[in-house]
C-alpha cells in the first residue's frame, strides 16, 4: 500500500519540481488544479501510466484521498515510485494554498 504525505510534504516537495498527478475526472481539473500537475483521470490510468514519471518520486492526487491512494497503489505495482496525497485538492484548497486553471502538462 502507498504511503500518505500532506498537503504541506506536497508543497515543500514542488518547491524541488516534484512530480504531481492529478486523477480526479475532467471537470473536476477544469474547476481548478494544484499548480503544475499532470493529469490523468483514475480511468485512464491502466492506459497511460507509460506517460508518468518514473525516474522519480510522484504525488498522486485526487478530490479528498481515496481515488489518488488507489492509482499510487496501482503505480507501485507498476514499479513506480510514488505517494497519495492525504486531504487531496480539497486539503490544498482549504490550506489557502493556490490553485490553477491551466491545461494539462
Amino acid at each position: 500500500m502507498a504511503t500518505e504525505v500532506t498537503v504541506s510534504d506536497l508543497a515543500l516537495a514542488l518547491q524541488d519540481n516534484a512530480w504531481l498527478l492529478d486523477v480526479r475526472e475532467d471537470d473536476e481539473w477544469e474547476d481548478g488544479h494544484v499548480p503544475n500537475a499532470h493529469h490523468i483521470p483514475l480511468n485512464q490510468l491502466p492506459d497511460l501510466f507509460h506517460n508518468v514519471a518514473d525516474d522519480e518520486r510522484v504525488f498522486v492526487i485526487c478530490r479528498s484521498g481515496a481515488r489518488s491512494q488507489t492509482a499510487a497503489d496501482f503505480l507501485l505495482s507498476k514499479g513506480i515510485d510514488c505517494v497519495s496525497v492525504s486531504g487531496g485538492t480539497q486539503g490544498w484548497i482549504d490550506s489557502g494554498r493556490p490553485i490553477s486553471y491551466e491545461p494539462s502538462l
